[in-house]
């Protein structure tokens, strides 16, 4: 069962914002699910190359305990577990639609490296 929410106190709009999106996989989870829709577990690890199991599911719990992703479990077994986006997870990933353009155009401007993923040509901007 997930944990009740971060509460603060906050001390403006931001710190409350990035409460929810600290952590470096968390904006990737937000945007893996934004991008493909719902996914099992091994799919999102899959997806996310560098990323723990043990972070994943930490992450994961705190975003369900946040209201931000939805967990599935179905009555199989083995079990199988499916997790997609909230509405209040869709309206993050939307808000952080113009950082993604941001860290594009920082991508471009100063000719970083990006992650060689099979997803790397379909990315969007968040």
């Amino acid at each position: 069962m997930a944990k009740a929410p971060r509460s603060g106190p906050y001390i403006c709009g931001i710190d409350a914002a990035l409460d929810v999106v600290s952590g470096k996989w968390k904006g990737l989870v937000l945007w893996e699910l934004h991008t493909h829709g719902t996914r099992r577990f091994a799919e999102l690890r899959r997806a996310l190359p560098g990323v723990s199991e043990k972070m994943l599911t930490q992450h994961l719990r705190q975003m369900e305990g946040d209201g931000l992703v939805h967990r599935k479990v179905y009555p199989e077994v083995p079990p199988k577990v499916e997790y997609s986006l909230t509405e209040s997870g869709i309206s993050l990933n939307e808000a952080l639609r113009p950082l993604g353009k941001w860290g594009q155009e920082r991508l471009r401007r100063e000719g970083l490296d990006v992650t060689d993923t099979p997803r790397t040509a379909a990315s969007t901007t968040s």
